[in-house]
C-alpha cells in the first residue's frame, strides 16, 4: 500500500481510494502517474492541504486482475471509508468498481482509461480528464494514411479494452476509405507472438495498430523486428511511459505513440510550468507523459475536494464535480455537466526518437 504524502504533522483528513496495478505488467506507467499525483498531493498538502485539511490517498495494489480491482475499491469504501475513489487503471478493471459506486453514491474522478464505456451513456458518478481511446485510435488511423500508409493492421488485447480500441480504429478506416488488412486478437496474458508475426508479415501490413499492455506491446514490437519486419508500430497512450520506452529496448526508435496531453515541454502550457517547477524542487521527478497524466488527474481530484468545502462528504464531492463547469488545469480546460462527464478532448501523436524520448 502506498500513501501520496509524507508530511509528518496530524493525520490525513481527507481520504481518498485508488486500486491500481502497482505490480504486473502495466507496473511501469502505473508507477509513472503516481510519481504524478504524489508530485501535485505532496506540494497541495506541504501549504496546509485543502480547506486546511491535510490528503490522503490509500492505494492498493490489483496487480492488474479485475476481480481484484472490484474487491479493493470495496474495502476501499466500506472499511476505509474514502470519499472518492480515484484514477484507477485499465478498462475491465474499472468496469468491476462500477457497480459499487452507484450502490454507494461515491464519485470516481479520473480513471485511467479511455474506454467509451464510461463517457457512453453517461455515469453520473464518473468523472473523466482523459480523452477517450477510440478518438485516439481514429486519429491513428487518418495520420498514418496521410502518411501514405494504407495497407494496416491490427493487433488487440481480447479484452472491452481491445474492442474499445478497434470500435474507434474502425471509424478511422471509414472515414479514410479503407479496410484493415488484418485484425488479430491477442491474449491478455500471453500473446502467441509466433503466429500473430508471421500473419502480419504474410498480409503485407505496411503499419500495424498494436493495443495491449506495455509489456504485451513492446515484446510484439521485439518480435517484428527480429523477423526482419519494419512495419511502422502505433499504440496508444496507455503506453504513453518512460517504462514501456525502456521495455522496447533496441526497438525503441520509430514507435509512435498517441497522447491525451500535450508534450510535458510544451512551456506555452502553464500546466507544464508548474509541474517542472515542482520537480526542480523534488530533484527526483523525470517529467514524462503519463507524469502528466498523473498530475492533471490529481489537480481535478483537488479541485473538486475545494469546491466541496471543509470536512467534504462523497456527496458533496459528487455535487461540486458535477457543477464544475469551466476549470482551468493551465491551458487545457476541463469541464463536467448534465449528461457530460468527458473531460479533456485532446489527441496527439508522438514518435520515440533512438534515446526513448517522445518527439511531437
Amino acid at each position: 500500500m502506498l500513501g501520496a504524502w509524507d508530511a509528518e504533522p496530524a493525520r490525513a483528513d481527507i481520504l481518498i481510494g485508488q486500486t491500481t496495478a502497482v505490480t504486473g505488467p502495466v507496473a511501469a506507467s502505473v508507477g509513472e502517474t503516481l510519481v504524478g499525483v504524489n508530485l501535485y498531493l505532496n506540494s497541495v498538502n506541504a501549504r496546509g492541504g485543502v480547506n486546511g485539511e491535510k490528503i490522503k490517498l490509500i492505494t492498493l495494489d490489483d496487480k492488474f486482475e479485475p476481480p481484484l480491482a472490484g474487491e479493493n475499491a470495496k474495502r476501499l469504501i466500506e472499511q476505509d471509508n474514502v470519499v472518492a475513489l480515484f484514477m484507477s487503471r485499465a478498462t475491465p478493471h474499472t468496469q468491476a468498481i462500477l457497480p459499487l459506486l452507484a450502490k454507494n453514491g461515491i464519485a470516481l474522478v479520473a480513471p485511467s482509461t479511455g474506454a467509451m464505456v464510461f463517457h457512453q451513456p453517461v455515469n453520473p458518478l464518473v468523472f473523466n480528464v482523459r480523452s477517450s481511446y477510440q478518438a485516439e485510435t481514429e486519429k491513428a488511423v487518418e495520420h498514418l494514411h496521410t502518411l501514405g500508409l494504407n495497407r494496416i493492421a491490427m493487433v488487440h488485447v481480447d479484452d472491452s479494452f481491445g474492442e474499445d480500441c478497434l470500435a474507434g480504429a474502425m471509424k478511422g478506416f471509414n472515414a479514410t476509405k479503407l479496410q484493415p488488412v488484418a485484425v488479430i486478437k491477442a491474449d491478455r496474458s500471453k500473446p502467441d507472438y509466433a503466429a500473430i508475426v508471421p500473419q502480419l508479415i504474410k498480409e503485407n501490413a505496411q503499419a500495424v495498430l498494436w493495443i495491449g499492455s506495455s509489456v504485451a506491446v513492446s515484446d510484439g514490437v521485439k518480435a517484428l523486428r527480429k523477423a526482419g519486419s519494419a512495419m511502422q508500430v502505433v499504440t496508444v497512450s496507455n503506453n504513453a511511459s518512460s517504462g514501456f520506452a525502456k521495455q522496447l529496448g533496441d526497438a525503441v526508435r520509430g514507435v509512435i505513440v498517441t497522447q491525451v496531453f500535450p508534450s510535458e515541454r510544451a512551456m506555452g502550457y502553464s500546466i507544464n510550468r508548474e509541474a517542472a517547477a515542482l520537480a526542480k524542487a523534488d530533484g527526483s521527478v523525470t517529467i514524462s507523459p503519463s507524469v502528466m497524466e498523473g498530475f492533471a488527474s490529481a489537480k481535478v481530484l483537488v479541485e473538486g475536494l475545494r469546491r466541496a468545502g471543509p470536512k467534504p462528504t462523497r456527496e458533496k464531492v459528487v455535487a461540486a464535480l458535477s457543477s464544475m463547469n469551466h476549470f482551468d488545469l493551465g491551458g487545457l480546460e476541463v469541464g463536467y455537466g448534465p449528461g457530460d462527464r468527458t473531460g479533456l478532448n485532446f489527441v496527439d501523436l508522438s514518435i520515440i526518437d533512438a534515446k526513448g524520448q517522445f518527439r511531437r
